[in-house]
Order: C-alpha cells, then sequence, then structure tokens
C-alpha cells in the first residue's frame, strides 16, 4: 500500500520538514557524485557501524577511531539508495508537517533528534556485532509516525494498494500505522528469535523510534497560548 496523502489539515508552514527533505536529498546527492572509495569511507565514518561502538579494538583496526557517538546522529542524514531516500521523504512529507504544526519547528526539531537518537541506540543494542553502517532516517520518521499515531488517530490516509492501477481508497490514520507497526514488531523479533536470517532493514530503529514518538510526543507539544 502507498500513501499518497492525508486528510489532517495543516495550520501553518513545515519548514523544518521541508529543510529535512531538502537536506537529506542534497547529501544523498553530492555523495553519489563523490568517488566510490571517498563516499564508501564517509558512510563508514558517518552510518552507525555496531560493531564500532562494541568492538573499538575492531573498529580501529578498521580505521575508525572513536567519534564520540557522532554517528548515531549522523547517519540520519544519510541514505543507502534511491528508493531508501524517497521512501523516507515520501512518509516524511505527508505526516511531518502537521506533527510539526502541533509542536512548532523548534520543539518539533529537537523531538526528531531525539527519536533518532533513541532508535540508532536500540538499533545498537539488538544488533552490536553488526560490520555495515546503519543509514536513514527511518528511525526518526517512526517517531513522527508515533506521534501521528496518536495526534491524528482517525485522519484519513488516501492509499494507492497497487502501483500503477488507479483504485484509491483511504483508511484512519490509526489502521494505516498500526498495521505498520505490527510489521516492525514482527521482523524485529523475527531477526532476534531466528538467528542467521538475512536482515537488511534496522527493524529495530523503526520500532525505537515508533516507540520514542510514543512516550515524547506530548512533551513537545505547543501550549495553547502559542496557538
Amino acid at each position: 500500500m502507498i500513501p499518497i496523502r492525508d486528510t489532517a489539515p495543516c495550520h501553518s508552514r513545515p519548514v523544518v520538514t521541508w529543510s529535512l527533505i531538502v537536506v537529506c536529498t542534497v547529501i544523498f546527492i553530492v555523495m553519489q557524485w563523490l568517488p566510490y572509495e571517498v563516499s564508501y569511507r564517509l558512510i563508514h565514518l558517518y552510518g552507525m557501524v555496531p560493531l564500532r561502538y562494541s568492538n573499538p579494538d575492531w573498529a580501529l583496526a578498521q580505521g575508525l577511531p572513536f567519534d564520540g557517538y557522532l554517528s548515531f546522529l549522523t547517519n540520519l542524514f544519510l541514505h543507502g539508495n534511491w528508493l531508501h531516500l524517497i521512501t523516507n521523504m515520501w512518509f516524511l512529507w505527508i505526516f511531518a508537517d502537521n506533527v510539526e504544526d502541533r509542536m512548532g519547528r523548534v520543539r518539533f526539531l529537537i523531538f526528531y533528534i531525539l527519536c533518532g537518537l533513541f532508535a540508532t541506540y536500540l538499533q545498537w543494542y539488538f544488533d552490536r556485532t553488526l560490520e555495515i553502517p546503519v543509514v536513514g532516517a527511518s528511525g526518526a520518521l517512526a517517531g513522527v509516525l508515533g506521534a501521528y499515531f496518536f495526534l491524528y488517530p482517525m485522519a484519513r490516509v488516501i492509499l494507492l494498494p497497487i502501483p500503477f492501477i488507479p483504485f484509491i481508497f483511504n483508511v484512519p490514520a490509526i489502521a494505516f500505522l498500526g498495521i505498520w507497526v505490527i510489521i516492525q514488531l514482527h521482523n524485529a523479533t523475527t531477526s532476534v528469535v531466528f538467528k542467521g536470517v538475512s536482515v537488511d532493514v534496522a527493524w529495530w530503529a523503526h520500532l525505537g523510534g515508533f516507540i520514542a514518538g510514543i512516550l515524547l510526543y506530548r512533551y513537545f507539544i505547543k501550549p495553547q497560548a502559542e496557538e
């Protein structure tokens, strides 16, 4: 199911949301222009490589010195391929404007980063031996979805179920996002219970971000006097 748009009204310009989309897109395009060796190095330096923090000796041998956990933040602005980027930015475009509208720009940015940091931490906690970089805005985006889940549960999400077939329908956000989080939980737990299962998506980051969003969103809503 491909979400096209939502029906929740937005009463302010989502400047932070637009800025995040632009920053992530520009970084991705620049990375595509760089020589492969340079982009490969940057992805490993600024993407979150779990084993880098679990095994410092291994990290030093790979030329990955301790960075004060900086990559827990910087990985949120990197993406692995065009599909990864477009999917994240599309969900951000649909759902983040309303959350930013309810929080205000500064509060929303802090909320977004906190959700992303917790998402990255949870991914590291459950996958500490991974040697490849974890990248993407998915964890922070999941926090936005967690907030949207409670702020706009009955807003309608317009869906295109099958690509290139013009049959459109809509469902409550609580149903669409409920199914989404169940899928994340299933895939995350499967990767833990069944050892050896190939995992190329940071499911724990998705789940962690959603949890952070649920827990934190109420503390970032604008007071009535500011609305």
